[in-house]
């Protein structure tokens, strides 16, 4: 089975290295390169193309978010795993960049592997403390939409999605393929007007579609 390479992009060379030390605990993850600036991160994906880049948002320079919009844009298959502080004030733009998961910088290793696996697997994971900073900016900065229904089914695969279950976990909790829960999240997405499942779950936590508990 081939390693998951991951770039690590965080301008702390004690953070670099803490992380580094985290990630060689896996033997199924490969450290493809560490840089401290967003634009170096954007070099070395357009050359070597990780499967994961662990993203700081606050960087000199090229920060996270623009760093994150453009290798999303230019590269959507690679998985961005956002580095954040509970403080940051950009989460909302991180989350519009195309990012797949908030991981705190005081993450235990074992969390942070775990993140990365789930991430490969399509899941999206946000942190509890992340998603309630997640909540509170939306509610400042967007008009609330009444108006969205799902279905019975749909309302079930939302509730999973944000708390984090895989497509498979799902079909298995519902009784149903797991190309029946790829159509309804399909038609969730449309009906909330967002473009991914974090955004989705985002939109859910912030106008009480499904619980705030993760």
């Amino acid at each position: 089975m081939d390693k998951i390479r991951v770039l690590i992009a965080d301008d702390h060379a004690l953070v670099r290295e803490g992380l580094r030390k985290l990630l060689e605990l896996s033997d199924s993850i490969e450290i493809l390169s560490e840089v401290g600036d967003g634009q170096g991160a954007i070099n070395i994906a357009r050359r070597e193309k990780p499967d994961v880049i662990l993203m700081d948002v606050n960087m000199p320079g090229t920060n996270g978010i623009i760093a994150t919009r453009v290798i999303k844009r230019e590269m959507p298959s690679i998985h961005v795993i956002a580095l954040t502080i509970y403080e940051d004030e950009e989460v909302v733009d991180m989350v519009k960049a195309g990012v797949s998961a908030y991981v705190l910088k005081d993450v235990a290793g074992s969390e942070l592997i775990d993140t990365i696996n789930r991430v490969m697997q399509g899941e999206v994971v946000i942190h509890p403390r992340v998603a309630n900073r997640l909540v509170r900016e939306l509610s400042r900065n967007e008009k609330k939409k009444n108006d969205v229904r799902l279905t019975k089914r749909e309302s079930d695969v939302l509730s999973l999605l944000v708390k984090g279950h895989s497509n498979k976990e799902m079909a298995d909790a519902m009784f149903i393929s797991e190309k029946t829960v790829k159509n309804h999240l399909t038609s969730i997405f449309r009906k909330l007007g967002v473009k991914d499942r974090t955004q989705a779950a985002v939109y859910a936590l912030k106008n009480n579609i499904v619980s705030e508990e993760l």
